[in-house]
């Protein structure tokens, strides 16, 4: 019976009969794809054959990631090249994509987008017809070339913050003036604070690009990727998803295991990622309200858990 999977924010670890029994009660997946189903350019053991087998059992499948590198397109190759052979570009969901869909549908931005980001951010607002302004890095380069001088867009509404490996000083700062107009909207792709790196080495991620601006410009921004509701939301808007009936898998407490919290979902924590039980068990034990949230339904060591109850 499918009552017999707990539905308290407990850390419950899932096994055999429990795993099929919340699998049977769900009809929407929604799973985190870095830490989740690969590390890197290394498929998680078993992910491809869970994703398969949950479609055969008739499940909608989905992929909300809060990586902005690269667009939808590259994801389909990247599933591809990972032995995941039926994915569809609609099925995923980066920040990226709902950053361009939040300014072109909710905002509907009247003006130019200021990125601070990556080619997987530009892709997707040039996809979805949002114009941006063109930065000329060797011109900003040029000596004599500062913040007191440099030229600014007049047309630009708002400023948008991603992942970017070649974030300077000059973009912080054209970001700043660009923001002094309050009516400039300020939007983040993501919170994450980091990312690991292969070798126990890390790389900043969106959100400490977003804490810099958010400091210097004294405005918070508006996080459209996870833990906000609004990537649960753009799916939603395509597809009909109920909460009750979803069940969303990921590895980061703070963010994947939140955005379920915050939008209903049953939220599984897995281990092959960033955050360990040890943290999840701090959540739950914490006495901070606000923390309760972090705290996942559920545990598996892997996604590869799934499998003995699909094979079935």
């Amino acid at each position: 019976m499918a009552g017999t999977v707990s539905s308290s924010r407990g850390c419950v670890t899932l096994r055999g009969a429990q795993i099929r029994d919340l699998l049977d009660a769900k009809h929407n997946v929604l799973f985190d794809c870095d830490g989740v189903i690969w590390n890197g350019e290394t498929a998680v053991t078993g992910a491809p054959e869970v994703v398969s087998l949950l479609k055969q059992r008739g499940k909608r499948v989905f992929f909300v990631t809060n990586n902005c590198t690269r667009p939808r397109e590259n994801y389909v190759q990247k599933f591809c090249r990972l032995g995941f052979t039926d994915v569809a570009e609609e099925e995923i969901f980066s920040s990226a994509y709902c950053s361009a869909a939040y300014l072109r549908d909710v905002a509907r931005l009247q003006g130019k987008v200021y990125v601070i980001g990556c080619g997987g951010v530009m892709k997707e607002l040039q996809d979805a017809g949002v114009p941006v302004v063109e930065e000329d890095s060797a011109a900003d380069r040029e000596p004599g070339t500062s913040i007191y001088n440099c030229p600014l867009d007049p047309d630009v509404k708002a400023v948008l913050v991603g992942y970017d490996e070649n974030f300077t000083f000059m973009k912080l700062a054209k970001a700043c003036c660009y923001l002094r107009n309050s009516e400039c909207l300020f939007l983040a792709t993501d919170p994450d604070p980091w990312h690991p790196l292969r070798g126990g080495r890390i790389t900043p991620g969106s959100g400490s690009l977003t804490a810099a601006l958010e400091t210097a410009s004294s405005r918070k921004a508006t996080v459209i990727g996870k833990p906000s509701r609004f990537m649960y939301e753009c799916i939603a808007s395509q597809f009909d998803l109920d909460p009750a009936r979803s069940l969303m898998i990921g590895d980061r407490l703070e963010t994947d295991i939140l955005f379920g919290s915050n939008c209903g979902l049953s939220t599984v924590l897995t281990l092959t990622g960033v955050s360990t039980l040890e943290e999840a068990h701090r959540y739950r034990d914490s006495e901070a309200p606000e923390q309760k949230d972090c705290v996942p339904d559920y545990v598996v060591e892997s996604v590869a858990d799934f499998l003995q109850a699909l094979e079935e």
